[in-house]
């Protein structure tokens, strides 16, 4: 009587073993579509920062008010003035020429950071998500891997906080990875403030960012393991 019981136990079992395998395929390929885009989007606001950075695409001055006349007349004269001081200069080296790089504009660079800002900020999140539905359908099945799938999400998930543009949600001064156009500029013209400003400067868009990048590296590389360790429980491989 008790072998005629589980027949029907095991092969309910195995149905419920097969539809979480199933879902876990499902999220696997979302959650390796979600980090290839929040990869590209993380390069892409690198870029950008590097490309008003070195001076490849140049922010426009704010308009200020026009001269008086007095006062035209007074910089005409200290230009004279200075250029008549002026030894000749030495001959520059003319800088290194690249045609793309030099068709952008900064209104190029402002439109491609204000979309890439929203596409990061949405996939980042839907990636955590992918990783919580991982975890949920790894607890509910028994499918193991339970270390590497918690750990995957967490990171994950301190991932997106930090990628969260806090400093514009809230205006606190907590900062995250997405900055707007209107920042970069101001940190830009900023830029020679001082030794402090400038270490805190490449922190901001440089250190930050490679945080961001590691976490979300290391969140893909713990699910892979365990996407392992589920078909080494299962004895597939």
């Amino acid at each position: 009587m008790a072998e005629m019981n589980e027949g029907p136990v095991n092969q309910s079992h195995m149905i419920d073993t097969t539809d979480c395998l199933e879902a876990v395929g499902v999220f696997r390929g979302w959650k390796n579509f979600f980090f290839l885009l929040v990869v590209i989007c993380l390069l892409l606001i690198q870029v950008s920062f590097w490309l008003v950075n070195l001076g490849f695409v140049a922010i426009p001055q704010v308009p200020v008010d026009p001269l008086t006349d007095s006062e035209v007349v007074q910089a005409a004269a200290a230009q004279a003035m200075t250029a008549a001081g002026e030894a000749p200069a030495p001959a520059v080296q003319s800088k290194i020429r690249l045609p793309l790089v030099e068709k952008l504009t900064w209104e190029h660079v402002k439109r491609t950071i204000e979309v890439v800002d929203g596409v990061l900020i949405l996939t980042a999140g839907l990636f955590c998500l992918a990783m919580f539905f991982s975890l949920m359908v790894s607890l509910i099945g028994r499918l193991g891997g339970i270390n590497h799938i918690a750990r995957a999400f967490f990171l994950s998930l301190i991932m997106f906080v930090l990628v969260v543009p806090w400093q514009e949600v809230i205006g606190s001064s907590v900062i995250g990875v997405a900055y707007t156009p209107a920042e970069l500029a101001k940190w830009v013209s900023d830029k020679g403030s001082g030794l402090t400003h400038t270490i805190l400067y490449y922190l901001r868009f440089g250190g930050y960012w490679f945080l961001v990048v590691v976490l979300a590296i290391m969140s893909q590389a713990r699910s892979a393991r365990w996407t392992k360790a589920i078909l080494r429980r299962l004895e597939i491989i």
